[in-house]
């Protein structure tokens, strides 16, 4: 791990990977250091704004191969496997198409982080054959409930914008709200299921 300062009393902690930066993030949020204003997890990356000073000595004595465990809220979402690269998944992954929905729906995700569009988390947790790329042309306009995958993640679109995701199906839950408490379904840490639904 390596610390980057960020302005007067902020920090990023560049992490040696995904599952570094869970813990380094779920040892923070378990300890409350004194100071610390926000928290903001990436792929390989923690954002740390105040009590900075407080937070790298937490993370010096912290055994991240261990992190703390935690009671993760959980969240189910009904889909619609209708989505318009579902032949072309279950073709790179070598499998059938009912097969692509099974794994995608008996699989536990786990938030890892938010970010690309309001409402928007990338979700861990993907069975090994559907770690599939980006598509070589991303669409200008992708629907907002299209649930997707790319490379080690899956996620929903939480309003319509360009994309270069594979597309399953679709979900009509609603990813983002500005004036529901919290606005956006998704924190890091939550753990989510998806459910075939016709």
């Amino acid at each position: 791990m390596r610390w980057r300062r960020c302005g007067e009393d902020a920090a990023l902690l560049d992490c040696d990977s995904l599952e570094q930066m869970r813990a380094a993030h779920a040892t923070v949020l378990a300890a409350r250091p004194p100071g610390v204003v926000d928290l903001v997890p990436g792929a390989r990356s923690l954002l740390v704004v105040g009590g900075v000073a407080a937070v790298r000595a937490l993370l010096e004595d912290a055994d991240l191969a261990h992190p703390p465990a935690d009671e993760p809220r959980e969240v189910t979402l009904d889909v619609r496997y209708d989505g318009e690269d579902l032949a072309l998944i279950a073709a790179d992954a070598g499998v059938s198409p009912d097969a692509v929905v099974s794994m995608h729906t008996e699989a536990g995700y786990t938030v890892a982080f938010t970010g690309f569009a309001p409402g928007f988390g990338y979700l861990t947790g993907l069975p090994r054959p559907l770690r599939q790329p980006r598509l070589e042309s991303p669409r200008t306009r992708v629907p907002a409930g299209s649930v997707g995958l790319a490379g080690e993640f899956t996620g929903v679109y939480p309003r319509e914008s360009p994309g270069g995701w594979r597309l399953l199906g679709h979900t009509s839950a609603t990813l983002f709200d500005p004036h529901a408490d919290p606005p956006a379904l998704f924190a890091p840490g939550d753990r989510v299921r998806f459910r075939s639904v016709r």
